[in-house]
């Protein structure tokens, strides 16, 4: 079905939350994959089906090991595991120097993401460098989502980030760019408005899909107490509306996405 990517450019301001949060809510079929090159840390951070730990050499360091030999799809279920909660994972690389022998991984894995029979895919590539050989999973994205705070630090770098990608992938061929604002819930609407509005200015080829908001209780929750508390945190209040219009769109296909350059926020969490 559809690729989804997600990152950030400098600090990566919550992209694993963010990441797991949509996999929570996301109202189809979805695998949670860590592309992260700097490693990953799901098998630390939540459970296993069971309350246990997650098996750290089953996921993206096994699954390399047998793509060596040709990667078909239906192959990454071999290399999964569940979270207590119900949710697939693929999990990432235990550290960045793994990265650095597995550059050749990342096209036939982007490929095998995106055709992944009757599941969506959202991917954690953490924070994207210029050059990085993660680009090439990238290029088959249905859309890239890029997340960002609303200070001028961050935005000037997103607007880079932007510009870059845009180039690296091929211009108008490139998968569509979405922006999340991670926003304090006192600022959230205000937050989003003021990127979205430098982000038309600029006339960048992206699209602002609305917030996230920040919410440590809720970050704290989603560690393994999933429930009703959970469910109506701000952080899944906000994951919920993203995913519902990040799911629409990789239903839709990616061509209306690059059609539709604009300013798209959401309802302000309540």
């Amino acid at each position: 079905m559809g690729l989804v990517v997600l990152a950030a450019d400098k600090g990566a301001p919550g992209v694993t939350t963010a990441a797991v949060a949509l996999g929570a809510v996301w109202p189809r079929p979805v695998l949670l994959a860590e592309c992260d090159q700097a490693g990953g840390d799901l098998v630390y951070r939540l459970p296993a089906e069971g309350g246990g730990m997650l098996n750290p050499a089953r996921g993206m360091l096994s699954l390399a090991a047998t793509a060596r030999r040709g990667l078909r799809a239906e192959q990454i279920w071999e290399h999964t595991q569940r979270l207590d909660g119900g949710l697939d994972v693929l999990v990432g690389l235990a550290r960045a120097e793994q990265a650095q022998g597995l550059t050749w991984l990342w096209n036939p894995l982007g490929r095998a993401f995106a055709t992944l029979p009757g599941t969506d895919v959202v991917a954690d590539c953490g924070r994207l460098g210029a050059g990085s050989a993660v680009t090439d999973l990238l290029r088959e994205a249905s859309m890239i989502l890029l997340f960002t705070r609303a200070t001028l630090e961050h935005v000037a770098h997103l607007r880079e980030r932007i510009n870059s990608l845009s180039s690296e992938l091929g211009g108008h061929a490139a998968p569509p760019i979405g922006i999340v604002v991670v926003a304090d819930p006192s600022e959230y609407r205000a937050s989003i408005t003021e990127v979205g509005r430098i982000i038309s200015n600029a006339k960048l080829p992206a699209t602002v899909l609305g917030g996230f908001a920040m919410d440590p209780k809720g970050a704290e929750m989603l560690r393994g107490q999933w429930g009703g508390r959970l469910d109506r945190s701000l952080l899944i209040r906000s994951a919920r509306q993203i995913a519902g219009q990040l799911a629409a769109r990789v239903a839709s296909g990616p061509g209306a996405d690059r059609e539709t350059q604009g300013v798209a926020s959401g309802p302000q969490p309540r």
